[in-house]
C-alpha cells in the first residue's frame, strides 16, 4: 500500500521528533483517519523526503518520529517554465495541477488582452495562496518534492521584457512549426493565452522578444489543455518521458 505523502515547511531531520502544524494534524486524523504507529512520508523542497511514524495523533496535534531519508528522483533534467494568461477558477487550477504533475518548475500567471479574470490588488495574496495549495497537492500526489515557483500575476508585456533562457515558444494555432526534435535544450518556456487565446498583436510582440510560434496539431486546444500537451511533448523530446 502506498504511503500518504504530506508536505511540510518544517525542518526534517532523521531521529528527531517533530510536532506538525494544525492543518496537517486535522488532515491526517480526520481525513485520512490515521492512528499512532502508522507511517507517512513527509517532504519539502529544502530537506527532501522522509519516512515518519505517527507518535501522537490528535485533532490539533500531530507528533511524528522522522526515521529514514527516502531517495527521490522525481525531478526532470529539463527545466520548464509555463507562462499563461489567467483563466477562470477551475481551468486555472487544472492547468497548475497538471503542469505540476508533469514536472513544471515555474508558473507565471499573466494579464493579457483577453483575460476575463480581473484580480483586485487586495485579493492577489489569497489567489497566490490558493494556487500554491493546488501545486502542493499535486506534488503530494505525483511524488515530487520540489514545489513549482508561482510568480505573482503581471502584465504580458512586462514579463516578455525580462530575460529568458533556453528554448522559448508562444502557442499559436495559426503557426506552422511544431516542437523541434533536433535540439537538446536544458530549459524550455511556453507562453499560452487565456480563454480566447493571445491576440495577433501579443503573438507578434512575443516573436520580437525571441519566442518562436508553435502549433500543437491540427486542433485548437483549450487553455487548460494546451499546457498538458506542450509539457508532455517537451518531456518526451528532451526530459524524462
Amino acid at each position: 500500500m502506498r504511503l500518504s505523502r504530506i508536505y511540510t515547511k518544517q525542518s526534517l531531520i532523521v531521529g528527531s521528533e517533530t510536532q506538525l502544524d494544525d492543518s496537517v494534524a486535522h488532515y491526517v486524523s480526520k481525513v485520512l483517519r490515521m492512528r499512532s504507529g502508522e507511517q507517512i512520508a513527509l517532504f519539502n523542497e529544502r530537506d527532501g523526503e522522509f519516512l515518519a511514524t505517527l507518535q501522537a495523533v490528535e485533532k490539533k496535534r500531530l507528533t511524528v518520529l522522522i526515521e529514514q531519508a527516502v531517495h527521490n528522483e522525481s525531478e526532470s533534467p529539463l527545466t520548464i517554465h509555463l507562462a499563461m494568461g489567467i483563466s477562470r477558477g477551475e481551468r486555472m487550477d487544472y492547468a497548475i495541477q497538471k503542469a505540476t504533475e508533469l514536472g513544471v518548475n515555474c508558473i507565471i500567471p499573466l494579464l493579457t488582452e483577453r483575460c476575463e479574470v480581473k484580480i483586485k490588488a487586495d485579493r492577489v495574496d489569497n489567489r497566490m495562496s490558493h494556487w500554491e495549495r493546488v501545486a502542493i497537492s499535486a506534488c503530494e500526489q505525483s511524488g515530487r518534492c520540489a514545489i513549482p515557483t508561482i510568480i505573482p500575476p503581471q502584465p504580458l508585456e512586462q514579463w516578455l521584457a525580462q530575460e529568458h533562457t533556453g528554448e522559448c515558444f508562444v502557442l499559436d494555432h495559426r503557426a506552422e512549426n511544431s516542437l523541434p526534435s533536433d535540439r537538446t535544450p536544458n530549459s524550455v518556456t511556453f507562453l499560452i493565452g487565456p480563454e480566447g487565446g493571445l491576440s495577433e498583436t501579443e503573438v507578434t510582440c512575443a516573436n520580437k522578444f525571441g519566442f518562436s510560434s508553435l502549433r500543437l496539431g491540427a486542433r485548437v486546444l483549450r487553455t487548460e489543455t494546451a499546457p498538458v500537451v506542450a509539457i508532455s511533448l517537451a518531456q518526451h523530446l528532451w526530459g524524462d518521458f
